[in-house]
């Protein structure tokens, strides 16, 4: 599970821990109230652990990466890919009235993304992301409807949980 590079897994650190905090954020659109500090704190503690991350990238920017040439590119097309479908899905559940989806989507989309990204960027850990992702945005929404939370607070939490402890794992393979 841990990435042939130290680069990377600091970079990791950083993407993780960044969307992480905007997956906490989202998830503050309407939680309960006894979520709002906790998702606050969720989402600090993801930012700061994102500029640490940067640091440690910077640090380790010198060292071997698993992006080439060819690998960067194949990495923009699955990104750019990621973004198209996510916003026409978006876009497609708003204008049918079942906006309330588009949190659930979205994670989708960023879950299956990650299972390309694993080989790619030589992460196993990517595996377990996207596994991770996916399974928080399904079992999301019947929890949701269950406890009569709103769909963006429980996809939110589910999410921002695995990218942070994403984050947190590659953090603990880069600092010894």
């Amino acid at each position: 599970m841990i990435a042939d590079h130290q680069r990377d897994a600091a970079a990791t650190v950083v993407v993780c821990a960044f969307f992480a905090s905007a997956w906490f954020g989202w998830a503050q659109d309407s939680p309960p109230r006894a979520w709002v500090v906790p998702l606050a704190v969720a989402s600090v503690g993801s930012v700061l652990l994102a500029v640490l991350g940067a640091l440690l990238t910077w640090q380790r920017w010198t060292d071997g990466t698993a992006l080439d040439r060819e690998t960067a590119q194949a990495f923009g097309v699955v990104v750019a890919v990621e973004v198209v479908v996510a916003g026409v899905g978006a876009a497609v559940l708003s204008r049918s009235g079942q906006g309330e989806y588009t949190p659930v989507w979205i994670a989708l989309v960023v879950g299956v993304h990650f299972i390309p990204l694993a080989p790619m960027l030589e992460y196993p850990l990517f595996y377990l992301v996207a596994a991770g992702v996916v399974v928080a945005a399904v079992v999301g929404v019947p929890v949701a409807r269950s406890a009569e939370l709103p769909l963006s607070a429980v996809t939110g939490v589910g999410t921002g949980s695995v990218l942070l402890a994403a984050a947190l794992f590659s953090l603990a393979t880069v600092v010894p």
